[in-house]
């Protein structure tokens, strides 16, 4: 995709320094900063970000961790560490909104940093591409994805831990696709495997690893192209495509991107 719009990433600190303080301060996360697959998904949010003209800024280096996986992994005095470092630093700014791509972080920020004294407006983006389509302000264009068909995976911490099954369905509706839906889905949608830390953990005793069996589901849609709406759902479908051997027949891509494909940007 041909690069439109020039990304110029605004940092928190020098937006304040200059007297000004953003709307929304954006949480890029682990993986949207690290991982070159999802680089591309903070890069197309970016661009509509940019496109729509919002307010916003990162932390750049002073981000660290939402301090999910080690909570869920059983470390509670790091997770408490690194939210009260993490809660400190909003404050600072005065950091009032927070965007994110990633339903994990969303998750921790929402419902885990109140009971640390941090309370924001937290906003997962899905959420907030549907708020923009509904103001009028996002149009996608019908044309780019004619006569494809989609199917969109439930991330666990977006649907089931915080009940946002509509948001990111009515953003891919705005594109024009035909959408189908798997045989699990919404509150009975099956996990990709990754969350509660199994991302980072090898592989259990079975007869088959989650996210083979999640891949062939959307597999057996037909669907041309699989939207995801969280880092490690991302990671772990494609690597359902590799093991089937789909990932020439099937591409999968997170709605920002989508969104940004349809606009051009």
């Amino acid at each position: 995709m041909e690069n439109k719009i020039k990304i110029e990433v605004p940092v928190m600190a020098d937006r304040v320094s200059q007297g000004k303080s953003p709307e929304y301060l954006f949480w890029v996360g682990s993986a949207g900063a690290f991982d070159d697959r999802y680089k591309q998904v903070s890069r197309a949010f970016i661009k509509v970000l940019q496109y729509l003209e919002i307010d916003y800024a990162v932390l750049g280096t002073e981000e660290s961790s939402s301090g999910d996986v080690v909570r869920r992994t059983g470390n509670e005095m790091l997770f408490q560490m690194q939210a009260l470092m993490n809660i400190d630093i909003f404050n600072t700014y005065e950091v009032k909104k927070i965007l994110t791509c990633d339903p994990h972080a969303y998750n921790t920020f929402k419902n885990e940093y109140p009971d640390l004294g941090g309370n924001y407006e937290v906003i997962h983006h899905t959420r907030f591409l549907y708020d923009q389509i509904k103001k009028g302000r996002l149009k996608a264009n019908h044309s780019f994805f004619k006569g494809k068909k989609l199917v969109y995976h439930d991330p666990c911490y977006l649907g089931r831990a915080n009940g946002e099954y509509k948001a990111p369905r009515k953003v891919l509706d705005s594109l024009g696709m035909k959408r189908v839906e798997m045989s699990r889905n919404k509150s009975f949608a099956l996990c990709c495997g990754a969350g509660g830390g199994q991302m980072f953990k090898e592989a259990e005793k079975g007869d088959k690893e989650i996210f083979i069996e999640r891949t062939e589901e959307a597999i057996s849609t037909g669907a041309d192209i699989i939207a995801s709406a969280c880092p490690y759902c991302m990671v772990m479908l494609t690597d359902g495509l590799k093991y089937k051997n789909s990932e020439d027949k099937i591409k999968i891509y997170d709605i920002a991107e989508l969104i940004a494909m349809s606009l051009d940007l």
